[in-house]
């Protein structure tokens, strides 16, 4: 079953959060695009796969109902959309969320995707009261490779991703060895079921690995 709730964060911002599920805490983070169809799908599926997940919608700073879809249209409108909202207060309605489902007396984990991927890199990185964090094609990263997560991390990234530099992978490989990075043979939104760049067999394997990963760090 799934809602929308309404939360606060610390600095007095309401927003909306979709949530579904009873399980294992997580905060389920958008791309660019906002909290739109797949993103509830994603949130859906993390639900029936033992999740209570949660996906705040961050573009909510800017205004309500903001929802994209994959165009190069919707590209540009979501590039405008967050060039709007910092990373600081992205981050502070992540923690309101993690705080949220913490106080249902969970662990809380946290993924991410596309801006969302590099939010999850960002709360690993500065954030307290998470435990676990997975960060899909996050362009960010590679670029804070200086930064140390103190919680248990994993990466996704494509190969074909043309606007993540391979280069800049590997050295954030060779920077953070103990952090499980895993490259696929696809480009950026891979495991996006709504974009062209969709691969079901990278999305596959990246789920399977992501949903193994927080049942041992969240259970």
């Amino acid at each position: 079953m799934s809602e929308t709730v309404t939360l606060t964060a610390s600095d007095g911002h309401q927003f909306s959060a979709y949530r579904a599920g009873d399980g294992l805490g997580l905060v389920v983070v958008q791309e660019i695009f906002g909290v739109n169809s797949h993103i509830r799908n994603v949130v859906d599926r993390f639900a029936e796969a033992g999740f209570a997940a949660i996906a705040p919608a961050l573009f909510d700073r800017i205004g309500a109902g903001h929802e994209l879809g994959y165009s190069s249209d919707d590209v540009a409108a979501g590039r405008e959309l967050r060039g709007q909202v910092t990373n600081a207060d992205a981050l502070k309605d992540i923690t309101a969320v993690g705080n949220f489902l913490a106080g249902e007396d969970r662990k809380v984990g946290i993924v991410g995707y596309c801006w969302g991927g590099s939010l999850a890199w960002h709360t690993a990185t500065q954030l307290t009261g998470f435990d676990a964090a997975v960060g899909y094609y996050g362009g960010e990263i590679p670029k804070s490779a200086d930064a140390k997560p103190t919680i248990p991390t994993m990466l996704h990234f494509g190969e074909k991703d043309t606007g993540i530099p391979m280069k800049g992978v590997r050295d954030l490989e060779a920077a953070h060895p103990a952090i499980p990075i895993h490259i696929y043979d696809a480009g950026h939104g891979f495991s996006c079921d709504e974009r062209a760049s969709f691969d079901a067999p990278s999305h596959k394997a990246a789920l399977d690995r992501t949903l193994a990963f927080f049942c041992q760090h969240l259970a």
